[in-house]
């Protein structure tokens, strides 16, 4: 059974919230720059970090699942949407998004290697997604009094499989939320120094999982590169190179 939308807006709107939403949107525009041009997709509860690309993507549109109920979201204001889906069939056609992100979806799927089927197909081609889950390994997911620790945890090397097996190849991974989920002001307002501290003491043992793969019209089983941890996801893919390959 997925949260309700009043819940996910509550936490969103929390000090904690906040401060996870600045953590999680970071990586992602520090992954893919501004998306300048780029059709993006949103799906689960992705609101808090959609809107850190502000309007450079050309379209921006958060799938949202029937179950989590109506929601209110401010950037459909510049010509973005926000559309109610089911599971796991998505109301789009193929090929249509260049960057989709994945977040409150996958832990709460009903069947994760048809929902990453419907992800497959909806993709460009070389068109790139991200993952990004709670961390089996980490704080975030026995906290249930945040949405992290809601549904099925993942490991790394769980959803490296997952994507390898449905035809993407993993490109990069990282850590994030470091920080314990209090809702305290001395935790929330150092959360990039927790994110610092946590990358060299504790790499990969953050509360979020997040994994970039690309679509390929054919991957070979197991084919994705060891993908790089938190620290050096940035060496592995630049945003600027990002951007030239999607030319």
């Amino acid at each position: 059974m997925r949260q309700d939308a009043v819940t996910l807006e509550r936490f969103y709107a929390s000090p904690l919230g906040r401060a996870a939403a600045r953590v999680l949107a970071g990586k992602l525009t520090d992954l893919w720059g501004d998306a300048s041009g780029l059709s993006m997709l949103g799906l689960g509860y992705a609101l808090p970090v959609l809107e850190a690309f502000g309007s450079a993507p050309g379209r921006m549109i958060a799938a949202i699942p029937f179950e989590h109920g109506p929601v209110r979201w401010s950037a459909s204001e510049r010509g973005n949407a926000s559309v109610a889906v089911g599971d796991p069939r998505l109301p789009f056609p193929d090929g249509l998004f260049d960057r989709v992100i994945v977040l409150h979806g996958l832990e709460e799927a009903g069947d994760p290697r048809a929902y990453l089927r419907e992800i497959w197909r909806i993709t460009a081609p070389e068109g790139r997604i991200v993952l990004a889950a709670a961390n089996r390994a980490g704080l975030w997911s026995r906290a249930t009094q945040t949405p992290f620790g809601q549904g099925r945890p993942w490991t790394r090397s769980q959803l490296s499989n997952l994507l390898s097996g449905g035809l993407f190849q993993v490109t990069a991974s990282s850590s994030a939320l470091y920080m314990p989920p209090l809702s305290s002001g001395l935790v929330t307002s150092a959360a990039e120094g927790w994110e610092a501290i946590g990358r060299m003491f504790t790499p990969g043992l953050g509360g979020v999982v997040l994994i970039e793969a690309v679509k390929r019209l054919y991957a070979p089983p197991g084919g994705g590169a060891v993908a790089p941890v938190t620290e050096r996801l940035r060496i592995a893919r630049p945003a600027q190179a990002a951007r030239r390959e999607d030319h």
